[in-house]
């Protein structure tokens, strides 16, 4: 997983590894945490961010292999957009990102932190915590980056996708940018030239600043200023300014032949495209110079000076003269021949100020100069005369722009929001002296109102669910803190409204995901329009929404809660045709039920749960009356959630012997596989209570994998140890065979395991025989062909056992333990375990009969020549050391 140069993300985004990079770097230092970036294929963009020797530690824990996994967790589901998962180091945890678009991720961040708040069995690991990284976080930091990330990618991933799509709009968009930029630096550098009037430097060195800062600005190699003779056609360069590393084009400065491009009264513009006379080329060649303007500096209706901007490097030699850099050479001399025009005639401030004005008049933003001791306004250009006539009749300019200037600042910048108006702009201001002497402030104003809209956008996209056009999640905890503070402050109330859709997961699979996310939409769009929520609405994922009833619209709440039950009463116009789907909603009163983020959602989250439970399509109230059922089951299902997170370790497997009692004695010849949950946060388990639980959530599937992988491993082992082949018995939901790829997980746990695919036996009931769909029937035929082989178990508790035998070739047929328990007093059981046997060689199926519990049992049991028994008499479901340490 080596990164590459450049690495593809989709078809929708092509990443460049340094911004990448950069925007990583200043995450994994913002979140205090270790990051690399994958893309779609699980090859790496860019390497881990963090100090190298920490990073080649993080490396040894989290290995390639282990960051393939967790890849795949996130990529090949639909559930899953982040995993966390612990490693060998007790407090280091990793985790994936993915941001996808239509169901495919398009990258993947696997993000690694140390945290110093983490719970751990010390006697579970072989090495000792890490507590001297620079980078160290604690677990809720760590959860709240890992949703920001996720976010933010998935904006970033959408944001490159919506630039292919709309390319001509996205380079006229840059392209008004690039102009703002560079007329922003043209000004700001126009209104420097303009301090150096009230510069007491030598005239030299202002005309050496002002040549200097006109090449630099437009990356010109060579300028200087001469001097005509008025008795000869000579000429003296009074200062001369050259590039770094370029040659000065005149070595002496008196007496030299003058050029022929001077000695005009207007500007000149020479480029290699310019007709020129053989002697005209020639003279430009013996200077070196590739194309020059040079631009007359008039005093008092004479012409002594010109100043004259030059190309000499080769690799410029096509250079033309584009229109607006000629401009701006001419402004800026017309400010130098005010500087020499004030130096030399400081009792011309009039024609001094009408230069000025005349070049303050053209420059790209609104200009205005105030006098610091008397407040009046001694200048205004073209510009704020046009877009600030109103405030200057009013003379309120000051009032606007100047409050925030700190009392001894001498020049900056800072944006204003100009309400009545509806714009921002950006003001530059400069304390310098006018024409006449006095102190003044010099204020240019810029307007970056479209600037500050696509600024808004962008930050808008992170608390939007791009979806349905909702407030996302991390919207909503912003609000709700900030609603729960206001309540408090002003004494009063609101209602936080916690909705989850009534089998939402049948409209969604039974018609296709996307007409489940026209439902969404149409339903946010619903909600969305209620009076009082308009803007306090949120999508917190899948079929989940928050609506948040503000303190200052409390009293709209019984309308409110109208409109909404009116909005689920209806149909929704799904696929040529009317469908139903109706809402389970709880409900919490803050600050008074709660005035915390996390407290309120979780008691909005049990009122829920209690709706739901009553016989949902209806909506409750959190009290602390609620069933401790409820909130039984909202604890079980987030322990759970956590659990698969962890990689099922809290999920232990027990195992119970299955013997041949053919013989004088029992023989092992399999077991069956049994799954506990000892949750760390909620005890003990009964499998009664968590695995319908673990089938409702669709968390069955990562737990049934866990078992049968645990399963078929012991199996492996304790065969080979045996030097004979044991079966191994698991139980297998419809849920799970259900998967898309069960055939290719348990294909892969055999191959680890070591073992044929005949020894393992999946157990399924009788019910699952009675589904003649298609689907399940081709999942089985699928299982089947693989050679892993069928059980029909708890037989005899359905109303068409003897039928249920003929739906598939099942390898054996458990008879369950309430017909076993009859035996000796019902002669039913006797007679249903006898017709079975007769049967079970037709069949070519074992016979097992579950739940042996006493001597009497094994008695009978053996005189109706049953082959297998398994039952608590024997042993019941026990630790794979203890198993092994009595059987094998």
């Amino acid at each position: 997983m080596e990164s590459g140069s450049k690495r593809t993300s989709g078809n929708y985004i092509k990443l460049k590894e340094k911004e990448l990079r950069r925007w990583q770097d200043s995450f994994a230092t913002m979140a205090g945490v270790y990051l690399c970036c994958l893309d779609m294929t699980g090859e790496k963009i860019t390497d881990f961010s963090g100090d190298m020797h920490e990073v080649s530690v993080i490396k040894k824990a989290v290995d390639d292999i282990h960051i393939r996994n967790i890849f795949q967790r996130v990529t090949e589901g639909e559930l899953e957009d982040q995993a966390v998962e612990r490693t060998t180091i007790p407090n280091l945890r990793v985790a994936a990102v993915a941001a996808k678009l239509e169901g495919n991720a398009q990258l993947v961040w696997i993000v690694c932190a140390v945290l110093k708040d983490a719970e751990y069995e010390p006697d579970l690991y072989t090495e000792s915590p890490i507590t001297d990284f620079s980078y160290i976080t604690n677990e809720k930091k760590f959860y709240n980056s890992l949703d920001f990330l996720r976010v933010t990618s998935l904006t970033l991933v959408k944001g490159y996708k919506s630039v292919n799509q709309a390319a001509a709009s996205t380079a006229e968009n840059f392209k008004r940018s690039e102009d703002f930029k560079v007329s922003f630096h043209r000004a700001e550098l126009m209104t420097d030239i303009v301090s150096l009037l009230d510069s007491d430097d030598e005239i030299e060195d202002i005309m050496t600043q002002i040549l200097m800062k006109v090449c630099e600005y437009l990356d010109i190699s060579n300028s200087f200023i001469c001097r005509m003779h008025s008795e000869d056609n000579l000429m003296d360069v009074v200062v001369q300014w050259t590039a770094d590393g370029v040659y000065r084009i005149f070595e002496e400065d008196k007496d030299l032949d003058r050029c022929w491009f001077l000695g005009r009264t207007h500007m000149v513009a020479v480029s290699p495209s310019t007709a020129m006379n053989s002697g005209e080329k020639e003279q430009l060649e013996d200077l070196g110079i590739q194309g020059v303007v040079s631009v007359p500096i008039s005093l008092s209706d004479q012409t002594p000076f010109y100043a004259c901007f030059a190309e000499t490097r080769e690799d410029k030699r096509n250079k033309d003269w584009v229109v607006d850099d000629i401009k701006f050479i001419n402004d800026s001399i017309r400010i130098l021949q005010s500087i020499i025009t004030k130096r030399l005639q400081k009792n011309s401030i009039a024609s001094s100020f009408q230069s000025l004005e005349s070049v303050l008049d053209n420059v790209g933003s609104s200009i205005y100069v105030r006098c610091m001791k008397t407040d009046e306004l001694l200048f205004a250009n073209r510009s704020l005369k046009k877009h600030f006539a109103k405030e200057l009749q009013k003379n309120t300019l000051k009032e606007l722009f100047e409050e925030n200037i700190p009392p001894r600042s001498h020049s900056g910048n800072y944006e204003i929001y100009y309400e009545e108006k509806d714009r921002w702009f950006d003001l530059y201001y400069t304390r310098i002296k006018w024409v006449d002497g006095r102190l003044v402030s010099l204020c240019a104003i810029y307007e970056i109102t479209e600037k500050k809209i696509y600024q808004k956008r962008i930050e808008q996209q992170a608390y939007t669910d791009f979806l349905t056009g909702l407030y996302n999640r991390l919207c909503c905890e912003r609000d709700l803190v900030s609603y729960v503070e206001k309540a408090k402050k002003n004494n009063s109330k609101g209602m936080l409204m916690y909705l989850d859709l009534d089998d939402f997961k049948k409209i969604n699979d039974g018609l296709g995901h996307q007409y489940g996310d026209i439902l969404l939409q149409d339903i946010s769009a619903a909600i969305k329009n209620i009076d009082g929520v308009q803007n306090s609405c949120y999508r917190m994922g899948g079929d989940e929404f928050v609506i948040i009833v503000p303190p200052e619209n409390y009293h709209k709440l019984d309308n409110i809660l109208e409109e909404i039950r009116r909005a689920f009463a209806t149909p929704w116009y799904l696929k040529d045709g009317d469908y139903y789907c109706t809402m389970s909603m709880g409900t919490v009163e803050f600050p008074t039920a709660g005035d915390t983020v996390e407290e309120l959602i979780r008691k909005s989250d049990i009122a829920m749960y209690e709706a739901k439970k009553s016989g949902k399509n209806r909506i409750s109230q959190y009290s602390e009356n609620i069933d401790a059922s409820t909130i039984r089951r909202l604890d079980m299902e987030k322990a759970m959630y956590k659990a698969v997170e962890d990689g099922c370790r809290e999920f232990t497997v027990k195992y119970q012997p299955m013997l041949d009692i053919k013989g004088k004695t029992p023989k092992l010849v399999a077991f069956e596989a049994f799954v506990r949950w000892n949750s760390k946060i909620l005890g003990k388990v009964s499998p009664s209570e968590f695995i319908s639980l673990a089938e409702y959530l669709g968390l069955i599937n990562p737990i049934g994998e866990h078992v049968f992988r645990e399963a078929a491993k012991c199996c492996g082992i304790w065969s080979k140890k045996l030097k004979r082949k044991l079966n191994v018995h698991v139980n297998m939901s419809v849920v799970q065979l259900m998967q898309p790829d069960i055939s290719e997980k348990l294909k892969s746990a055999v191959e680890e395991a070591g073992i044929k695919p005949e020894q393992l036996i999946l157990d399924v009931t009788e019910a699952l025989t009675m589904n003649n769909t298609e689907r399940t029937k081709g999942a089985m035929e699928k299982i089947c062909e693989l050679g892993v082989r069928l059980s029909l178990d708890d037989f005899g508790t359905g109303y068409s056992s003897i039928s249920g035998l003929r739906a598939l070739p099942f390898a054996a047929v458990k008879v369950d333990k309430t017909i076993s328990s009859e035996l000796g007093n019902e002669e039913y059981a006797r007679s249903l375990i006898l017709s079975l046997m007769d049967l079970s060689g037709a069949l070519g199926a074992n016979v097992c009969v579950e739940g042996v519990e006493n001597e009497a049992q094994e008695k009978i049991l053996k005189e109706l020549k049953v082959p297998l028994v398994q039952g608590t008499y024997y042993d019941g479901p026990m630790t794979a050391g203890e198993f092994e340490k009595k059987y094998i």
